[in-house]
């Protein structure tokens, strides 16, 4: 199958398949859309199962950064890179260099980022190569680790849904965390422990999550019992296609709401959740403060106060979507998905004017 044939390919603009023997690269880069400016998004460092894998990935994960930009109103288009995780031994920094190089092949179109299994420190090794990068810990505008803002921006989404849900606060709310070991999920578990919020955590890492039970008195559950859970809230915070036809049924939450991308593994499984009577936040919309993030460091002059602003301005957008679900009986999902595609399509049409 061609990738113009894969059932995850949206009229992407380009996807790059980058190697280099020396180093064992083997990346791919997806610019899904360059209508409102370069396209922007981090770069996953993963050991996929084969290349198939990791092409489904960047394909979905590209066209989900066109949306969550759009929706987060930001001058910038989507795009993704994932990088497929050597096997044996290998130079991380000459590896990241590498990457560089390939990232800089496309003159600005795309513009790369941190991701699951990537720092700030490799970002630095990317730097070396292109200067068509973002999320470094240091200079002028250095944004650094988006990770804590895309927590803040997801807390938000929670304790907006939990007001919807018949909540008055976060106060004694159950919440189940997958993925709580994670950059995202440790800083999320914290906001919500704060807020009075019960957590119930796992990850891959169990051993990660002895400081969240000690701090927050979060209860640990091995990583495929997060579904069955007695909880309020489940907040996805790993990789995605968790809700899909072997979960969603085991579900008891009342709200689906967390930091992955692409939680749902089919479109019509968020027409699933609300069958069930569970109100999802579409995951592109609560999980865009790291992309904010970015953005203010692109910007050139990173300026927090703007930061929160943008975060400010997830909730609104979150809230109009839920409003519009609720008084049309339709998915939340599928809501989010037509009003990213009209904004998209508007700036295709102001850009060819």
């Amino acid at each position: 199958m061609s990738v113009l044939e894969h059932p995850s390919f949206d009229n992407h603009e380009k996807v790059l398949f980058a190697t280099d023997k020396e180093t064992g690269l083997r990346a791919i880069i997806g610019v899904h859309s360059t209508a409102r400016g370069p396209s922007v998004g981090g770069c996953r460092f993963w050991k996929y199962e084969n290349s198939a894998a990791a092409l489904d990935d960047v394909l979905r994960l590209s066209q989900g950064m066109s949306y969550k930009n759009v929706m987060a109103d930001l001058p910038i288009g989507g795009g993704k890179s994932v990088i497929m995780k050597p096997d044996g031994d290998f130079d991380r920094e000459a590896l990241f260099q590498a990457f560089g190089r390939a990232v800089d092949s496309l003159s600005g179109h795309y513009i790369t980022a941190e991701d699951v299994g990537v720092s700030p420190a490799d970002m630095v090794s990317v730097s070396k190569s292109t200067k068509h990068v973002t999320g470094l810990p240091e200079g002028k505008a250095a944004s650094g680790d988006p990770s804590p803002v895309t927590a803040e921006g997801v807390f938000r989404g929670i304790r907006a849904c939990v007001k919807r849900g018949g909540f008055s606060d976060l106060s004694g709310v159950r919440v189940a965390v997958q993925g709580a070991s994670g950059h995202v999920g440790n800083y999320l578990c914290g906001h919500l422990a704060k807020a009075g919020a019960q957590l119930i955590v796992t990850d891959i890492n169990l051993d990660g999550l002895k400081p969240l039970a000690e701090q927050h008195g979060a209860t640990i559950v091995d990583k495929d019992a997060i579904y069955d859970q007695d909880a309020d809230v489940f907040a996805p915070c790993a990789l995605g296609s968790i809700i899909n036809p072997d979960t969603i049924d085991r579900l008891k939450v009342k709200i689906v709401a967390g930091a992955a991308n692409n939680q749902l593994s089919t479109r019509d499984m968020g027409a699933k959740l609300q069958e069930r009577g569970i109100l999802y936040a579409p995951d592109y919309v609560i999980n865009a403060g790291g992309i904010i993030n970015v953005m203010g460091e692109i910007r050139g002059d990173f300026d927090p106060s703007w930061v929160q602003g943008k975060l400010e301005n997830l909730e609104t957008t979150l809230g109009e979507i839920l409003d519009r679900a609720e008084n049309e009986g339709r998915p939340a999902n599928v809501i989010a998905d037509e009003m990213a595609r009209a904004r998209i399509e508007e700036a295709r049409a102001a850009k060819a004017a």
